[in-house]
């Protein structure tokens, strides 16, 4: 690095483990089970937003979950970046919460609560429980007209609490993904009702013409993206058991065709309620 004195690499240093050790120590300062939890009743957090104003959130309407298209319905824009205890890992890819900052926090807020779905993983926590909004669901916090005098805050205290997420009219949705091949599968769950998460998921082949009757379990990818490997080529159609962190059991039976193709979403018939 010609030019760059020793002293100011040091500096940089400092500066970068600085900032490292405290987002270890604010993400460090948590409890995942209150934040997942349908009855800790309404609890604080900060709220920032990122990317448009009136978008939702990443340039590419994904995120770290793999959901796509979150700038459309269902989600609708209105979506979140979570930290740890609401991201766990991928566990909380798809969970629902109702937000709302008041006029005490700042005097355009409603106080009226909003429902986002959290889709993306928030990596630089600035408090005990951080909602890195879409600038949509940020400015959904506003009293009317004050959208974007909100979001010229930046940076407010709000308050969530877990609730049950309903997608009227959808159905869970197998999303087979890019470079999936028979010996290497990777499905992208979405569109799932109530607890909105995915915590296992599974997986029968059909051999012969037939089911197997053996549910192989899958492992998370990332986000809410699950992948099977084997040695032995896998055949379909496919039937899919998922459980959601409630410990509930869904079976999408044969969902998944026996000429399946990469980068193709697959409806299913079935939903939590």
């Amino acid at each position: 690095m010609a030019g760059v004195s020793t002293n100011a690499i040091a500096l940089v240093l400092v500066t970068l483990l600085s900032v490292l050790v405290t987002s270890v120590r604010s993400a460090a300062n948590y409890d995942t089970a209150a934040a997942r939890s349908y009855n800790s009743g309404w609890l604080p957090a900060k709220a920032t937003w990122y990317g448009a104003p009136t978008g939702a959130g990443p340039m590419d309407n994904g995120g770290a979950c793999g959901f796509k298209n979150v700038n459309k319905c269902p989600f609708s824009s209105m979506t979140s970046c979570g930290n740890e205890p609401l991201f766990d890992g991928g566990a909380g890819c798809g969970s629902c919460y109702e937000i709302r900052c008041i006029a005490a926090n700042n005097p355009s807020c409603s106080g009226q609560p909003r429902t986002v779905v959290i889709t993306d993983m928030n990596y630089y926590p600035v408090a005990r429980y951080h909602f890195d909004l879409s600038g949509t669901a940020f400015g959904a916090m506003a009293k009317y007209g004050l959208n974007d005098k909100l979001r010229h805050a930046g940076i407010i205290d709000m308050q969530f609490r877990r609730v049950r997420c309903n997608f009227p009219g959808m159905k869970v949705t197998f999303h087979v993904q890019h470079g999936s091949n028979p010996n290497y599968l990777a499905v992208l769950v979405e569109y799932a009702n109530v607890d909105g998460t995915v915590v296992r998921m599974e997986l029968m082949q059909t051999r012969n013409g037939r089911p197997t009757g053996s549910w192989e379990p899958m492992r998370r990818s990332w986000g809410s993206i699950w992948r099977m490997d084997t040695s032995r080529p896998l055949q379909g159609p496919f039937s899919m058991r998922i459980t959601s962190d409630s410990g509930k059991t869904l079976v999408a039976n044969n969902v998944i065709p026996a000429y399946w193709r990469p980068d193709k979403a697959y409806w299913s018939n079935v939903q939590f309620y």
